[in-house]
């Protein structure tokens, strides 16, 4: 989910604001947003494969891999996080590209997934993988049953891809599959990967089943859609505004030990200084301070580094 700077380019972005699978002409029609890359943030890093496949792979800290998928238009990130014992998958992309097959080429330890949440760009290929864990939520049950293409047939039409396909790839074929939870988490799980132990925290807000990754020793809290550089959204069909306070709240409180966000859209990285101001930009919104722009049912907050989507009036503030 891209930087944006201006209603127009919002609400472009937006058009619809009952689910995110129906969000109409995201990308076409418009100036190439590609142009822009690669972005700048992604050269700090180690880039470990060749830039022909699909992915884009790099090194973010010697345990934390980012596959990232700039071809498309929600550029998803993917962390494949390495213990002495086993890995870690937060996310499992788009469903494009074989995701198992890079992860398998990445690491031979046994492999678990996990989602930041189940929409459709970070599931896409929870179906390659035998050992998943996840929330025991309602909309977390439903998402599992898969999408099929009338649904997330957009994100693979013209304006929403700009990188030769996959071979083998049929955009008719393309669906969210379903697939299985072995294991359930909640909040305050603490899953021991061997020399990293990350804890489960839900944040719900953007989704009901949303949850982030903190590694305590590392300093690192991995967001998911929680927080990143670009517009939040807090109006599709399960969002809740309300919700996204609250969990907003809560990780400013330990915002003071955390340095980095390991974030899922665009950028891999963003200082933890975000979290206290995401607090602040929720608690500006619910106090009526906050300025906006509006059109067509959505209105965009704007705060220094990104921007806060919510309906015209924000539905069920607390």
């Amino acid at each position: 989910m891209r930087l944006l700077s201006a209603l127009s380019f919002t609400l472009w972005l937006l058009a619809a604001c009952a689910s995110d699978s129906g969000i109409d002409n995201r990308g076409s029609g418009t100036a190439e947003w590609w142009d822009k890359m690669p972005r700048a943030e992604w050269s700090r890093f180690d880039r470990l494969d060749d830039g022909t496949g699909w992915f884009e792979i790099y090194r973010i800290t010697p345990r934390v891999i980012a596959l990232y998928e700039p071809g498309q238009f929600e550029e998803v990130i993917s962390f494949l996080i390495l213990g002495d014992e086993r890995a870690l998958l937060f996310d499992s992309g788009l469903g494009i590209g074989d995701i198992a097959s890079e992860v398998r080429s990445l690491t031979d330890l046994d492999v678990v997934l996990l989602n930041s949440h189940s929409h459709y760009d970070h599931v896409g290929g929870n179906y390659q993988f035998d050992v998943i864990w996840g929330l025991d939520s309602e909309f977390s049950r439903q998402r599992a049953q898969g999408l099929d293409h009338s649904a997330v047939a957009e994100a693979v039409s013209r304006g929403w891809i700009w990188k030769p396909l996959p071979g083998g790839f049929e955009r008719s074929d393309y669906r969210s599959r379903p697939w299985v939870v072995n294991r359930m988490v909640q909040d305050g799980t603490q899953i021991d990967l061997g020399g990293i132990s990350l804890e489960v925290i839900e944040t719900p807000g953007h989704a009901p089943d949303c949850i982030s990754l903190l590694d305590r020793h590392h300093r690192m809290l991995f967001t998911g859609d929680t927080f990143y550089l670009a517009a939040l959204y807090t109006h599709l069909e399960g969002s809740s505004l309300p919700d996204y306070t609250r969990t907003a709240e809560r990780l400013a409180g330990i915002a003071d030990q955390v340095d980095t966000l390991v974030t899922s859209h665009n950028v891999p990285t963003a200082p933890a200084s975000f979290l206290t101001a995401l607090n602040q930009a929720m608690q500006d919104i619910r106090a009526g301070t906050a300025a906006f722009k509006r059109e067509e049912g959505i209105r965009e907050y704007g705060f220094n580094g990104f921007s806060v989507l919510t309906r015209d009036p924000p539905q069920g503030t607390p």
